[in-house]
């Protein structure tokens, strides 16, 4: 969408943990002191930081903007318009339609988030390494077991041969007989569960090629896999924000499977028919 919003905050924390020193340094100062930069030049932050100006502009450039002047402009535009709560306050006078439509709302800003969040480059990746995995298995535990049982059952559509595990003992087992040739799709919300993170360990051991999702961008888990894509939840009272931002984990997924099948068309063409044929002997 050409008028979609630039969050640049979001953006700053969804891949801190790709950035260099120098440009962790960078993220901080925006994040701690962003009407700073509103009013300042590059030279001015540059100086601030101790940094080379240049050093600034490629930051920005890495945040998807032409330059200083474009990311500044952005985030004078968010300080304005501050990104609205992603779950509008629930209370308990609200009529239940009240209810219904902020819930509705806050699903749709989550996804709009996340989407707003993705790093073009990333996530070609990630799709490239789905195109030539021989086998894709999701992983994933709790609520982000849901999440995996759902990237299996849009897989299974296109032939590729795939599985979701969420018992912790079959998911290590599984991870132990993946090969360099296969794909884990692994989704953590926190990045922050043990289980998972043995899971990853022991994928890389064999050297499958690992997709994390979480939305933390600081997490164990980020630093771990190979590729992470990120969401965008917040928690309030009445929903965590792991339930928040199942609806974003599942669209990535979603995005992941309608690529893979464009692009690999009469494979998933046929494998589709095949499953309607044998589903249809079950209706009446």
């Amino acid at each position: 969408m050409a008028n979609a919003p630039v969050h640049v905050l979001n953006r700053i924390r969804s891949s801190y943990q790709q950035f260099s020193e120098k440009e962790k340094r960078i993220a901080d100062y925006i994040i701690s002191q962003p009407e700073n930069i509103v009013h300042s030049t590059i030279n001015q932050v540059a100086d601030e930081l101790e940094v080379a100006d240049a050093t600034v502009f490629r930051f920005c450039k890495r945040l998807g903007f032409k330059g200083y002047q474009a990311m500044k402009i952005a985030l004078a535009s968010e300080l304005v318009n501050p990104i609205k709560d992603i779950h509008e306050t629930i209370t308990e006078d609200d009529s239940d339609m009240d209810i219904l439509n902020k819930v509705f709302q806050a699903n749709i800003n989550a996804m709009e988030y996340t989407r707003e969040i993705q790093n073009e480059k990333t996530f070609q990746e990630a799709v490239s390494y789905i195109i030539e995995a021989k086998q894709i298995n999701f992983f994933g535990n709790g609520g982000s077991g849901v999440t995996a049982m759902d990237g299996q059952h849009k897989f299974m559509r296109t032939g590729v041969i795939s599985q979701a595990y969420t018992d912790t003992h079959l998911q290590l087992m599984a991870a132990a007989q993946m090969t360099s040739s296969d794909v884990a799709i692994i989704i953590s919300h926190t990045g922050m569960n043990k289980d998972i993170l043995e899971v990853v360990d022991v994928a890389k051991e064999n050297g499958v090629k690992t997709i994390g999702i979480t939305n933390y961008a600081k997490s164990p888990f980020s630093k771990a896999v190979d590729i992470c894509l990120f969401t965008v939840s917040q928690e309030t009272v009445y929903r965590s924000e792991a339930l928040a931002s199942r609806l974003a984990e599942l669209s990535i997924i979603d995005a992941l499977y309608v690529i893979y099948s464009l692009k690999n068309k009469e494979a998933s063409q046929e494998a589709l028919l095949k499953m309607r044929k044998a589903i249809s002997r079950r209706r009446m």
